[in-house]
């Protein structure tokens, strides 16, 4: 990666820090402000990696790369260290403004304060020679960057992200470009009228948009109607076969009329029994499975067994970069779809939908010159297209396109392999990034590959990471979601779902690769000991192995930490935390076999992030309220009953997603409530509230919480309704709702619903109150269980913007 780059992702991070959370280190300022002058090579470095490419740095740059980033993270350690120190004082003292008037009179605060001054100018002084010895950072200024001085333009750009509309951001069928014939052929050997099972392989290298095929077929819904069942799972390089039944099951059970067994815990399940529940599911049923992202011909060994040869028409489908697993002979009637690049028109038909999306897709007729002289550059290969579209989207005038046209030009030969073409344009619309956007596109390596990731949680992160901007008069979800969009419509991240995505495995492979030399991200599969390396993120993934216990020692400097168990051997080694990681601002240890948190959690005074859904957690630690920087407390499907009182002093929290699930989850009960103190609506900053049980006076209070985005309430009475149509009403940034009563019997007609929230994008219901809520401008996704008693459902008006609807409970309808 250019060193511009390696160097931004850290030091602007530190800037951040320097000129936010170093504000209270009294007696040290001088040290702060010259810090801040010689580590603000922050503008000269922002303006450098808009103007360079991809340098071939030598052995001397590389090693100046790695003593600034070494440095940069001391800055934060030492920071992070007094802040931890001046947290334990608060915390003795009492009111924080009533210790910041008292701190400089304290002694011992201030030989503190005389011990990080010495530490930041020790460190000043080192910089000062680093950069003498680098002539002070000429080592970025190379030719190969004056060329592309062009590639620019953050005004346009900033004013092109506003303008975009979320529904960019879904695929829609006439933005696919150059698939019908293969969707034909596909469609042909799906439906014809053959009944033994057949194997069809769609085989191509990466980027050719296999997947994108697939998936496009799966979703007709005349594919849906032909098939008594369809589920999708993804395979990838590293699989447990368990976990593959596992999603089988849930997808099968979950399309199927028939609900799974509420007696079933698919985790205590064994092989065999998996095994068994699958050939008795699909023995009688004519069933269509993709399997998505084969890498070997191993699986067939490992899953043909749950899959039976029956005389229905069954079919089965897998997409596969390997040749010899296409050819593979599976012991069936098998046909090989062999996808190609696209043909020069096609592929220019697709850059054109992507570079000029406010425009219908039409080239304006000063651009066709350039835009056609790119689109060579991709020799059709439709992730590289969608990336470079994405980039130029951005890109106002001649010169900006002229600017990116020489740099493909000087990098790229006739002899570079596809891969490499892919690669060298992916990485260019990545360095085109700001270095802020550069550290979210980076993040997202942090999750597993082919990992599907919620918007809402990938926003939530940023923020906890402190890679949002804070901007006047606009809150950092607002700001997230169009670093979110960028990166979508740049084609860096691929939406699957509505609000989800994930990213594909070629950009994971360079995320990977830029994260480690950064020291941004490192991954581990659980079976070596975490480093001491200077790393601040570790994600762990544990698949079919044994974990080690987690280093204390090599834990302390890290920030992030991420769990990924998903194998029952390697959960069995994890059933307690490691303490002594004092510094962490996340903790993500979703689905993670541990029933106790350690007493050490509530001395995380750095916590920003915390999830613990998805475990068997009992209770919170009483003083959880010390955690007064946490934004995000995420303890959905628990076993947590009650929240501590303390919890009110979160000033901070801006989400609390506290929902139990009933294993049945299309019983009238299949979400509980988790039960919040009577003062939690004295936290003015929160976002998410989701799912609270009403109890005492919440609902009244409820209407001082104006601020909500999103709400979930249980155990909602008739004598409630007033109360709460008068809170909902006064919610006007209310996006997602859901309601539920305290039993079938109660009627909740909310006739005082005089206006409802006019953002309000997903409703969940319990009870029937359809009338109010069709003409809600912006609702995109409408789930009606248990709420509706007629035998038919009419639509008559509204519901403009509707794009999933659910029903489900409805007996009589």
């Amino acid at each position: 990666m250019e060193l511009s780059s390696a160097v931004n992702l850290v030091t602007g991070r530190v800037i951040s820090v320097l000129e936010t959370e170093a504000l209270p280190l009294t007696g040290v300022g001088a040290e702060i402000d010259e810090m801040k002058l010689e580590l603000n090579m922050k503008a000269f470095l922002e303006d450098a990696d808009r103007r360079s490419r991809v340098v071939a740095s030598n052995e001397t740059d590389n090693r100046w790369v790695k003593n600034v980033i070494d440095i940069a993270y001391e800055v934060e350690d030492v920071v992070d260290e007094f802040m931890y120190h001046f947290s334990k004082q608060q915390q003795w003292r009492g009111k924080p403004s009533r210790f910041f008037l008292k701190l400089i009179h304290f002694p011992k605060n201030l030989l503190v304060s005389h011990r990080v001054g010495v530490k930041l100018q020790g460190i000043n002084r080192r910089i000062k020679s680093i950069a003498e010895r680098n002539q002070r950072y000429r080592v970025f200024c190379s030719e190969s960057s004056k060329s592309s001085e062009q590639i620019g333009g953050e005004n346009h750009r900033n004013s092109w992200v506003k303008n975009l509309s979320e529904s960019a951001l879904f695929l829609k069928n006439d933005d696919l470009v150059g698939i019908e014939k293969a969707q034909r052929e596909l469609l042909g050997w799906l439906m014809d009228q053959e009944l033994q099972r057949t194997m069809t392989s769609v085989v191509g290298m990466g980027g050719l948009g296999k997947t994108t095929l697939v998936a496009n077929t799966f979703n007709k819904q005349v594919v849906k109607q032909h098939f008594d069942c369809c589920a999708w799972i993804t395979v990838s390089q590293q699989y447990v076969v368990t976990e593959l039944f596992n999603s089988m099951i849930k997808e099968l059970y979950g399309k199927a009329k028939e609900k799974i067994n509420p007696a079933i815990n698919l985790g205590s399940l064994s092989y065999r029994e998996l095994v068994e529940s699958l050939v008795d599911f699909l023995q009688p049923r004519r069933y269509l499975i993709v399997i998505d992202d084969v890498w070997s011909t191993k699986f067939w060994q490992d899953i043909s067994i749950t899959l039976p040869a029956n005389m229905n028409g069954s079919r089965i489908f897998l997409t596969t970069r390997k040749e010899e697993v296409a050819s593979f002979e599976f012991g069936t009637a098998k046909h090989i779809h062999r996808l190609k690049p696209l043909p020069f028109d096609e592929s220019l038909d697709l850059f054109c939908k992507k570079a000029f999306f406010g425009k219908g897709g039409q080239c304006p007729p000063y651009l066709v010159s350039s835009a056609r002289n790119l689109v060579a550059k991709c020799e059709g290969l439709p992730l590289a297209i969608v990336s470079l579209g994405g980039l130029m989207a951005s890109k106002n005038t001649i010169a900006e396109w002229n600017g990116v046209y020489k740099n493909l030009h000087r990098e790229l030969s006739e002899n570079d392999t596809y891969f490499e073409r892919l690669k060298y344009i992916s990485l260019l619309s990545y360095h085109d990034l700001s270095y802020r956007l550069k550290q979210c596109f980076l993040y997202c390596c942090i999750f597993p590959e082919d990992y599907v990731i919620k918007w809402n949680t990938l926003i939530r992160l940023w923020m906890a990471e402190g890679f949002v901007e804070l901007q006047k008069e606009t809150i950092p979800e607002v700001v997230a979601e169009r670093y979110l969009t960028e990166l979508i419509c740049r084609g860096l991240l691929q939406v699957v779902r509505p609000r989800e995505c994930k990213m594909h495995d070629i950009l994971r492979e360079f995320a990977v690769f830029i994260s480690k030399s950064v020291k941004f991200v490192a991954k581990s599969d659980g079976t070596e000991e975490v480093e001491d390396s200077g790393i601040r993120r570790w994600s762990i993934e544990a698949k079919d192995k044994q974990m080690k216990d987690l280093n204390k020692a090599a834990l302390s400097r890290v920030r992030s930490l991420f769990v990924f168990a998903v194998d029952e051997t390697s959960k069995t080694s994890f059933n307690r935390l490691p303490s002594g990681f004092k510094l962490m601002r996340v903790l993500d240890l979703e689905d993670s076999p541990i029933n106790e948190l350690p007493d050490e959690l509530v001395n995380l005074f750095n916590l920003r992030y915390l999830n613990i859904s998805v475990t068997q957690v009992k209770v919170l630690p009483k003083n959880t309220g010390k955690l007064y920087n946490l934004q995000t407390l995420d303890m959905r499907e628990t076993q947590i009953k009650d929240l501590p009182a303390g919890i009110v002093k979160l000033k901070n929290l801006r989400y609390l997603c506290a929902h139990r699930v009933n294993v049945n989850r299309m019983a009238f009960d299949f979400g509980f409530g988790t039960v919040v103190p009577s003062k939690i609506c004295l936290l003015n900053n929160l976002q998410t509230l989701n799912y609270v049980e009403a109890r005492g006076d919440f609902i009244k209070q409820l209407s001082k919480m104006t601020q909500l985005r999103m709400l979930g309430v249980a155990n909602v009475k008739e004598a409630d309704e007033k109360n709460l149509c008068f809170a909902i009403a006064k919610m006007r940034d209310l996006r997602y709702l859901v309601v539920i009563s305290c039993n079938e019997d109660e009627q909740l007609k909310m006739d005082a619903l005089e206006s409802a929230p006019p953002d309000l994008g997903k409703l969940t219901l319990r009870d029937d109150f359809l009338p109010h809520i069709q003409g809600l401008p912006n609702l995109r996704e409408f789930i009606l269980l248990n709420a509706y008693e007629g035998e038919r459902l009419d639509f008559l008006e509204g519901f403009e913007k509707l794009k999933i609807l659910q029903v489900a409970g409805c007996t009589r309808l």
